[in-house]
């Protein structure tokens, strides 16, 4: 079935692990890409190599939205909807596609040029609205750049990608953001470089000395307690002390011992952990080392989602560079540490995100959550002891290990050490990527660094943490971004995305968006989070159509709240919680779509 190439890639993949099962996404993303879509022949040459049933591989199929069994176009175009790219026109970007192509979803076109699908987050939110084709980046589009894309599709030409054209080029941290005249640069301080990416250019910044200093001359333990000092907390969105999770791991036990790095940057409005793979790769793969010396590991994991082909493939290009030069491999600059480190593609879901889903979903099964405890640092990884810690927290390893926990920690206020990346995505000048001090305030961040609201617009809405995070509203904009001060506010920090909305955002739209998305990411596992998301959905849909009833508004708050707190995993309480903070801060605005008999925001723009 398939090309010598593949097969050897095939090989090569199932060597990566323990159990050859984890080769199973991997391997049907491949084959998919080479094959156009998974058929019954590829399923059981797959399930044959890997030694499993076909059912256990149709199961893992049916699970991940990227993978199919039905036949795509050539190009393959995927329109991201969710609230970053909704807020900058999606739907208009939509509906020129589903008009230039003469297509609806699920169709392809009679030539087999073209196949179509509406999608959530895709991980350029501070580039919206964005589309892939296939697995290309198209970004700030406009219904002009759609029509001229698809001419250029048809005529087989590679877009123009020079600044205002079709597309731009994937740069969701612009290089401009990276050096904002009040940026703290620590993370993305080598990102100025056109070059920043490669290995010669991090050896020029004193690249891996940090760690061959670990690995040389420091201990475990002094190693965690400097994380320690330092204040990091997990950037991925619970906020967990870093150094505390390290020092759960029992490095005692005769087991192995795992560092999975989660690059299942999936949140909508979150995209900062896109730059550091795509710019400064060798600065997450030294923050991994370390962590391995940390907790006494010989083997780590990326795992890249799945919409992020492009990044998979530079950090594998990474990894390979570094084994090249002795960083990884075997007695690592001679201290006589070995240290294997390998990619891992996702294929869509966001419940992949959360750590033990990830963890499922890495040893090539469904991505169900785990129930804990145990919690990943004593049973994760096959079994095995395990940290799981995202593209950000890693990456500023090297930082706080070169120059010491304290250090690090000055920049921010107490219990909120270092620097944060935050995505501002929505109704801002100047969305983007921007790393700040933590202890900032909302207001620094949009004003000063993002430019401010559009001209003429005026702040309603804010939500401060990515799309599971209660909205807030437009008083709360001095808050300053702690852990601590955000949740005083009445919302969490979440994954550091700051969605901004003006007066022209409906907010019962805001919430219909988010409700769909939960409902499609929900895993199923259990019965509030597959039958609430499923019924916030269908009772929004019903609303903001104009045929909504009085008491919907208590029911949508009753729903959410059965589900809050009551389900397997946070993604119940994702859901839950934008609901409940639209109606609390945004009742009136539910009431008047009740008296209008439809959004009076649209009736408003259908009657001007």
């Amino acid at each position: 079935m398939f090309s010598p190439e593949m097969l050897n890639k095939f090989e090569a993949l199932v060597k990566r692990y323990p159990s050859k099962r984890s080769a199973v996404i991997p391997m049907l993303m491949f084959a998919q890409d080479e094959k156009g879509h998974l058929t019954p022949e590829i399923i059981d040459d797959v399930a044959r190599f890997l030694h499993l049933t076909p059912l256990e591989v149709e199961e893992v199929i049916s699970f991940y939205s990227m993978l199919t069994k039905k036949p795509r176009g050539k190009y393959h175009l995927q329109v991201c909807t969710n609230i970053s790219c909704m807020l900058r026109g999606a739907d208009r970007i939509w509906e020129r596609v589903k008009e230039k192509t003469g297509l609806k979803p699920g169709e392809v076109a009679a030539d087999g040029l073209f196949s179509i699908e509406e999608v959530e987050c895709m991980g350029a939110c501070t580039t919206a609205p964005a589309m892939q084709v296939n697995y290309d980046f198209y970004e700030n589009l406009t219904p002009e750049r759609i029509d001229r894309l698809i001419v250029d599709l048809k005529a087989s030409k590679a877009p123009d990608r020079s600044p205002g054209s079709v597309a731009v080029e994937s740069t969701p941290l612009r290089r401009q953001d990276a050096t904002h005249p009040r940026a703290t640069r620590v993370l993305t301080s080598g990102m100025s470089d056109a070059d920043s990416s490669s290995m010669e250019n991090y050896l020029k910044r004193s690249g891996y000395a940090t760690a061959e200093k670990a690995l040389k001359t420091m201990s475990s333990d002094e190693l965690i307690g400097e994380v320690k000092k330092s204040g990091l907390r997990g950037r991925g969105g619970a906020g967990f002390p870093t150094g505390m999770k390290w020092s759960f791991v029992p490095r005692q036990s005769p087991k192995p011992k795992y560092i999975v790095c989660n690059a299942d940057e999936s949140e909508p409005g979150t995209c900062k952990d896109r730059p550091l793979l795509e710019f400064d790769p060798h600065q997450l793969i030294e923050g991994i080392l370390i962590a391995g010396r940390a907790i006494e590991s010989h083997q780590g994991y990326i795992y890249v989602r799945g919409e992020y082909r492009y990044l998979y493939n530079i950090v594998t290009r990474a990894i390979e560079e570094a084994y090249s030069r002795g960083f990884l491999g075997k007695n690592v600059f001679g201290s006589g540490w070995e240290f294997d480190l390998a990619a891992h593609t996702g294929a869509g879901a966001y419940i992949c995100g959360e750590e033990t889903a990830l963890l499922e979903s890495l040893e090539g099964k469904r991505g169900y959550p785990r129930i804990k405890p145990p919690f990943p640092a004593v049973v994760g990884l096959y079994g095995c002891p395990t940290v799981v810690n995202n593209v950000e927290t890693l990456s500023a390893i090297p930082h706080i290990i070169k120059n010491g926990g304290e250090w690090y920690a000055k920049f921010g206020p107490e219990k909120n050490g270092g620097t944060r990346i935050f995505s501002v995505s929505g109704h801002v000048k100047n969305p983007g990527n921007y790393e700040v001090p933590m202890g900032i305030t909302l207001r620094t961040l949009i004003e000063d660094f993002a430019g401010g609201l559009r001209e003429g617009h005026r702040l309603k809405a804010i939500i401060p943490g990515g799309s599971s995070t209660p909205i807030l509203p437009a008083d709360k904009l001095d808050t300053p971004l702690t852990f601590e001060e955000i949740a005083k506010a009445g919302s969490m920090l979440g994954s550091g995305a700051v969605i901004v909305m003006d007066e022209t955002t409906c907010i019962v739209r805001v919430a219909q968006v988010l409700a769909k998305f939960y409902s499609h990411e929900s895993c199923g596992w259990c019965v509030p989070c597959r039958e609430g998301t499923s019924w916030l959905k269908k009772i929004f849909n019903r609303y903001h159509s104009g045929f909504g009833r009085m008491e919907d508004i208590e029911l949508l708050d009753s729903v959410a709240r059965k589900i809050l707190g009551h389900t397997h995993c946070p993604l119940g309480d994702a859901a839950a919680m934008p609901v409940m903070s639209a109606i609390q801060h945004f009742r009136p605005e539910f009431e008047e779509h009740l008296k209008l008999g439809a959004c009076p925001l649209e009736k408003e723009l259908a009657t001007a």
